[in-house]
């Protein structure tokens, strides 16, 4: 019951959650209002910085899911055919 009544509290204000405050909004640029707290980015040093994390965080999204569909381990006595066989 209680993991139920925490699932639905944060349904229920996930957007209070998630969305910036609205003066933080109108301190944002237009590409970012809505999703971040704060005065937003002072420079373009700080747009490469905002681009290399997105960047390295889609690849390791992707080698994640790529190595966890098909981790490519042929080997019978890996550790993985001893939780698999179970």
């Amino acid at each position: 019951m209680k993991k139920n009544s925490i699932l639905i509290f944060m349904f229920v204000f996930a957007k209070q959650i998630i969305s910036a405050c609205e003066v933080c909004e109108k301190q944002q640029p237009k590409i970012t209002q809505g999703f971040t707290h704060g005065a937003g980015p002072q420079s373009n040093w700080d747009w490469v910085i905002i681009a290399v994390i997105t960047a390295i965080t889609i690849l390791t999204f992707v080698f994640s899911l790529k190595y966890l569909i098909n981790p490519g381990e042929k080997n019978t006595d890996h550790i993985k055919q001893l939780i698999l066989s179970n």
